[in-house]
């Protein structure tokens, strides 16, 4: 089953999939719906900010479509990246594969809309000889497009013209420039030392114990429950900076701690119920 045939859908593909609804000439994109749902779009690959597919059609050679956007200007791009960096929750989100809900003020704050208003705004080509726009097999990619956003939101990114590792480390860059400007560059005195001591050894009395709850719990106002992404830090974090070999060692055995501890923990706050 396809994503477009599921009721429930993440709003960023919902958007998508209005937007071929809002088109009036809706026997078209039927045609291509159906082509979609039935496996005729044999293979999908991104190139640049382009979309590029190859459809099955009637005839024994498959056909070519592709699609794009009009992309963004470097400077749109750098402004709405500098504003997703003032929110660490727009990083964190899309780096576990969701679009944040209010992703699109940001790009209004510039002026721009990340979705198209129309199907106006695609640009479509497809090697038929059909010679209406949509034809069926480019209403098959439009389709297939809302399977690939549900999979990866930053397709609809890199249609406007950046990639999801283009984005990423520029948002990198931006937090290391904040980091370094707000670093206290003059050495530490004597008394800043002393009294930096004193502020830790106070707090080390104060959290003592912090994290322990020897009360029982309201079964009433709990509910406990595994994740339902099996993802640990470590996997929003990415690839860890040591030689591979060394690497894929380490994440293991954290990647055991992590599950082990989780596992402990649920079992814990369980059996205080």
């Amino acid at each position: 089953m396809t994503n477009f045939e599921v009721e429930k859908q993440e709003w960023w593909v919902e958007r998508w999939l209005d937007l071929l609804n809002s088109y009036r000439f809706k026997k078209r994109l039927e045609r291509g719906r159906s082509y979609a749902r039935e496996g005729n779009v044999l293979n999908m690959e991104f190139a640049d900010s382009r979309a590029k597919a190859v459809v099955q059609g009637s005839d024994a050679e498959p056909y070519r479509v592709s699609l794009s956007l009009d992309s963004f200007s470097n400077e749109d791009w750098d402004f709405v990246i500098t504003k997703m960096s003032e929110k660490a929750v727009f990083s964190a989100q899309l780096l576990a594969g969701e679009m944040p809900e209010t992703i699109e003020a940001v790009f209004t704050a510039s002026g721009l809309s990340l979705f198209p208003f129309t199907l106006n705004e695609v640009r479509s080509r497809c090697s038929c000889p059909d010679k209406a726009n949509p034809c069926k097999h480019i209403a098959a990619v439009y389709y297939q497009l809302g399977d690939r956003f549900s999979e990866d939101p930053f397709i609809i990114f890199q249609l406007r013209g950046r990639t999801k590792n283009q984005i990423i480390e520029r948002l990198r860059q931006i937090r290391s420039q904040k980091a370094k400007a707000t670093k206290v560059t003059t050495p530490p005195t004597v008394a800043t030392i002393n009294s930096a001591t004193a502020t830790t050894n106070n707090a080390a009395v104060k959290t003592k114990g912090f994290w322990q709850y020897d009360e029982s719990l309201a079964s009433s106002l709990v509910a406990i429950v595994p994740p339902m992404e099996q993802k640990t830090i470590l996997d929003l974090l990415g690839a860890m900076p040591l030689p591979p070999a060394d690497a894929e060692a380490v994440q293991q055995y954290l990647t055991q701690v992590y599950q082990t501890t989780g596992q402990q923990a649920l079992m814990s706050a369980l059996n205080k119920l």
